[in-house]
Protein backbone atom coordinates (compact mmCIF):
# COMPACT_ATOMS: atom_id res chain seq x y z
CA UNK A 1 0.00 0.00 0.00
CA UNK A 2 1.57 2.97 -1.25
CA UNK A 3 -0.96 6.25 -0.59
CA UNK A 4 0.51 9.37 -1.31
CA UNK A 5 -1.66 12.71 -1.17
CA UNK A 6 -1.15 16.26 -2.09
CA UNK A 7 -3.33 19.53 -1.02
CA UNK A 8 -4.71 22.84 -2.87
CA UNK A 9 -6.69 25.91 -2.80
CA UNK A 10 -9.30 26.39 -5.30
CA UNK A 11 -11.45 30.04 -5.99
CA UNK A 12 -14.98 28.57 -4.72
CA UNK A 13 -16.73 25.37 -3.62
CA UNK A 14 -16.99 22.73 -6.14
CA UNK A 15 -19.62 19.67 -5.05
CA UNK A 16 -19.05 17.80 -8.77
CA UNK A 17 -15.52 16.32 -8.90
CA UNK A 18 -16.25 16.09 -13.08
CA UNK A 19 -15.71 20.36 -12.05
CA UNK A 20 -12.49 19.94 -10.32
CA UNK A 21 -9.34 20.83 -11.83
CA UNK A 22 -6.94 17.71 -13.01
CA UNK A 23 -3.85 18.18 -11.10
CA UNK A 24 -0.18 16.37 -11.90
CA UNK A 25 2.86 15.30 -10.02
CA UNK A 26 6.38 13.68 -10.68
CA UNK A 27 5.85 9.94 -11.62
CA UNK A 28 9.51 9.67 -11.36
CA UNK A 29 9.37 10.22 -7.79
CA UNK A 30 7.22 7.56 -7.68
CA UNK A 31 8.51 4.66 -9.48
CA UNK A 32 5.66 5.59 -11.91
CA UNK A 33 7.14 6.90 -14.85
CA UNK A 34 10.92 7.83 -16.20
CA UNK A 35 12.75 10.84 -15.74
CA UNK A 36 12.98 12.06 -19.18
CA UNK A 37 8.80 11.90 -19.22
CA UNK A 38 7.78 11.80 -15.56
CA UNK A 39 4.39 13.96 -15.52
CA UNK A 40 1.27 12.07 -14.54
CA UNK A 41 -1.87 13.32 -14.49
CA UNK A 42 -4.20 13.06 -11.73
CA UNK A 43 -8.19 12.84 -12.26
CA UNK A 44 -10.75 13.85 -9.65
CA UNK A 45 -13.28 10.98 -9.52
CA UNK A 46 -14.88 11.00 -5.47
CA UNK A 47 -15.40 13.48 -3.26
CA UNK A 48 -15.94 13.39 0.33
CA UNK A 49 -15.58 15.74 3.59
CA UNK A 50 -12.08 16.42 4.63
CA UNK A 51 -12.31 14.65 8.01
CA UNK A 52 -9.34 16.36 9.04
CA UNK A 53 -9.69 19.77 7.52
CA UNK A 54 -13.42 19.95 8.03
CA UNK A 55 -15.25 22.77 7.38
CA UNK A 56 -18.49 23.02 4.87
CA UNK A 57 -15.62 23.91 1.50
CA UNK A 58 -12.99 20.95 2.90
CA UNK A 59 -12.90 18.16 0.29
CA UNK A 60 -11.01 14.87 0.48
CA UNK A 61 -11.21 13.65 -3.21
CA UNK A 62 -10.16 10.52 -4.51
CA UNK A 63 -8.28 10.74 -7.80
CA UNK A 64 -6.80 8.24 -10.06
CA UNK A 65 -3.16 8.74 -12.78
CA UNK A 66 -2.63 9.15 -16.43
CA UNK A 67 -0.27 10.08 -19.03
CA UNK A 68 -0.39 13.57 -20.24
CA UNK A 69 -2.02 12.08 -23.39
CA UNK A 70 -4.78 10.61 -21.58
CA UNK A 71 -3.84 6.67 -21.08
CA UNK A 72 -4.27 5.55 -17.61
CA UNK A 73 -0.62 4.30 -15.90
CA UNK A 74 0.14 0.52 -15.45
CA UNK A 75 -0.48 1.07 -11.61
CA UNK A 76 -4.32 2.47 -12.40
CA UNK A 77 -6.08 -0.26 -11.89
CA UNK A 78 -9.50 1.54 -11.07
CA UNK A 79 -9.69 2.81 -14.35
CA UNK A 80 -10.41 -0.75 -15.64
CA UNK A 81 -12.68 -1.47 -13.05
CA UNK A 82 -14.73 1.09 -13.61
CA UNK A 83 -15.24 0.32 -17.33
CA UNK A 84 -16.50 -3.20 -16.30
CA UNK A 85 -18.36 -1.71 -13.09
CA UNK A 86 -20.22 0.79 -15.45
CA UNK A 87 -21.63 -1.91 -18.11
CA UNK A 88 -23.14 -3.98 -15.39
CA UNK A 89 -24.30 -0.76 -13.43
CA UNK A 90 -28.26 -1.89 -13.73
CA UNK A 91 -27.55 -5.41 -12.30
CA UNK A 92 -26.65 -3.34 -9.03
CA UNK A 93 -23.27 -5.37 -8.08
CA UNK A 94 -23.47 -4.99 -3.79
CA UNK A 95 -20.15 -5.61 -1.78
CA UNK A 96 -19.26 -5.90 2.14
CA UNK A 97 -15.99 -5.55 2.37
CA UNK A 98 -14.58 -6.43 5.97
CA UNK A 99 -10.89 -4.76 5.87
CA UNK A 100 -8.30 -6.67 8.55
CA UNK A 101 -5.13 -4.40 9.63
CA UNK A 102 -2.43 -4.66 12.37
CA UNK A 103 -1.52 -1.68 14.55
CA UNK A 104 2.69 -1.49 15.04
CA UNK A 105 5.19 0.57 17.09
CA UNK A 106 6.65 2.57 14.48
CA UNK A 107 10.52 1.56 16.26
CA UNK A 108 9.94 -1.90 17.10
CA UNK A 109 8.11 -3.11 14.41
CA UNK A 110 5.90 -5.19 16.79
CA UNK A 111 2.30 -4.80 17.38
CA UNK A 112 0.42 -3.04 19.89
CA UNK A 113 0.46 -4.80 23.14
CA UNK A 114 3.07 -7.59 22.52
CA UNK A 115 5.64 -7.09 24.99
CA UNK A 116 9.34 -6.00 23.62
CA UNK A 117 10.96 -9.03 22.82
CA UNK A 118 8.38 -11.19 23.98
CA UNK A 119 4.91 -12.45 23.40
CA UNK A 120 1.35 -11.75 24.53
CA UNK A 121 -0.70 -14.69 25.78
CA UNK A 122 -2.39 -17.12 23.67
CA UNK A 123 -5.33 -15.78 21.28
CA UNK A 124 -8.93 -16.23 22.66
CA UNK A 125 -9.62 -13.11 25.03
CA UNK A 126 -8.58 -10.87 22.24
CA UNK A 127 -11.21 -11.11 19.58
CA UNK A 128 -14.12 -8.42 20.12
CA UNK A 129 -12.74 -7.69 23.60
CA UNK A 130 -12.69 -5.31 25.85
CA UNK A 131 -9.69 -3.79 28.76
CA UNK A 132 -6.94 -2.69 28.71
CA UNK A 133 -4.93 -6.01 28.91
CA UNK A 134 -7.10 -7.58 25.62
CA UNK A 135 -7.86 -4.43 23.62
CA UNK A 136 -4.75 -2.12 22.11
CA UNK A 137 -5.20 0.72 19.98
CA UNK A 138 -8.98 1.41 21.00
CA UNK A 139 -8.34 5.32 20.48
CA UNK A 140 -6.81 4.89 17.02
CA UNK A 141 -9.93 3.01 16.00
CA UNK A 142 -12.46 4.42 17.30
CA UNK A 143 -10.99 8.04 15.58
CA UNK A 144 -10.78 6.27 12.50
CA UNK A 145 -14.34 5.28 12.45
CA UNK A 146 -15.86 8.91 13.61
CA UNK A 147 -13.39 10.25 10.77
CA UNK A 148 -14.86 7.89 8.00
CA UNK A 149 -18.40 8.74 8.95
CA UNK A 150 -18.19 12.21 9.21
CA UNK A 151 -16.12 12.17 5.63
CA UNK A 152 -19.19 9.91 4.17
CA UNK A 153 -17.39 6.59 3.82
CA UNK A 154 -20.25 3.72 3.75
CA UNK A 155 -18.21 2.53 6.91
CA UNK A 156 -20.85 0.07 8.79
CA UNK A 157 -18.46 -1.05 12.05
CA UNK A 158 -15.42 -2.04 13.67
CA UNK A 159 -14.74 -4.99 15.91
CA UNK A 160 -10.71 -6.00 17.64
CA UNK A 161 -9.89 -9.03 15.93
CA UNK A 162 -8.23 -12.22 17.03
CA UNK A 163 -4.61 -11.31 17.31
CA UNK A 164 -3.50 -8.11 20.03
CA UNK A 165 -3.02 -5.35 18.06
CA UNK A 166 -4.89 -6.31 15.75
CA UNK A 167 -8.41 -4.95 14.65
CA UNK A 168 -11.13 -4.65 11.42
CA UNK A 169 -13.55 -2.43 9.68
CA UNK A 170 -16.49 -2.96 7.45
CA UNK A 171 -17.09 -1.32 4.64
CA UNK A 172 -20.75 -1.76 2.67
CA UNK A 173 -22.71 -2.64 1.18
CA UNK A 174 -21.98 0.08 -1.40
CA UNK A 175 -22.59 -1.13 -5.10
CA UNK A 176 -19.73 -1.75 -7.68
CA UNK A 177 -16.84 0.79 -8.08
CA UNK A 178 -18.27 2.96 -5.20
CA UNK A 179 -17.05 0.02 -2.82
CA UNK A 180 -13.38 0.07 -3.63
CA UNK A 181 -13.05 3.41 -3.66
CA UNK A 182 -14.44 4.03 0.16
CA UNK A 183 -12.32 0.97 1.20
CA UNK A 184 -9.31 3.13 -0.85
CA UNK A 185 -10.42 6.51 1.26
CA UNK A 186 -10.72 4.44 4.27
CA UNK A 187 -7.50 2.86 3.84
CA UNK A 188 -6.13 6.94 3.57
CA UNK A 189 -7.74 7.97 6.35
CA UNK A 190 -6.84 5.49 8.73
CA UNK A 191 -3.15 6.05 7.77
CA UNK A 192 -3.84 9.77 8.19
CA UNK A 193 -4.98 8.77 11.81
CA UNK A 194 -1.66 6.51 12.67
CA UNK A 195 0.41 8.98 11.23
CA UNK A 196 -0.33 11.48 14.25
CA UNK A 197 -0.61 8.83 16.96
CA UNK A 198 3.14 7.98 15.34
CA UNK A 199 1.68 4.23 14.81
CA UNK A 200 2.52 2.36 12.38
CA UNK A 201 -0.33 0.86 9.76
CA UNK A 202 0.04 -2.99 8.05
CA UNK A 203 -2.25 -4.38 5.59
CA UNK A 204 0.48 -7.75 5.74
CA UNK A 205 -1.84 -10.56 5.73
CA UNK A 206 0.96 -12.34 7.68
CA UNK A 207 2.70 -9.19 9.99
CA UNK A 208 3.76 -12.13 12.94
CA UNK A 209 5.31 -15.58 11.66
CA UNK A 210 3.91 -18.72 13.53
CA UNK A 211 0.49 -19.39 14.32
CA UNK A 212 -0.73 -16.16 14.97
CA UNK A 213 -3.94 -14.97 13.24
CA UNK A 214 -3.50 -13.20 9.45
CA UNK A 215 -5.33 -10.42 8.18
CA UNK A 216 -6.93 -10.00 5.10
CA UNK A 217 -9.81 -8.29 3.05
CA UNK A 218 -12.62 -10.52 3.19
CA UNK A 219 -15.46 -9.67 0.28
CA UNK A 220 -19.12 -10.36 0.47
CA UNK A 221 -20.97 -10.47 -2.72
CA UNK A 222 -24.97 -10.30 -3.32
Amino acid sequence: MDMRSKARTLSGPVSDPAKLPRWNYDGSSTGQAAGEDSEVILYPQVIFRDPFRRGNHHLLVMCDAYTPAGDPIPTNKRHAAANIFGQIEAEEPLFGIEQEYTLLWKDSNRPLGWPLGGYPGPQGPYYCGIGADKAFGREIVDAHYNACLYAGVNISGINAEVMPGQWEFQIGPSPGISAADELWVARYILERITEMAGVVLSLDPKPIPGDWNGASAHTNFR
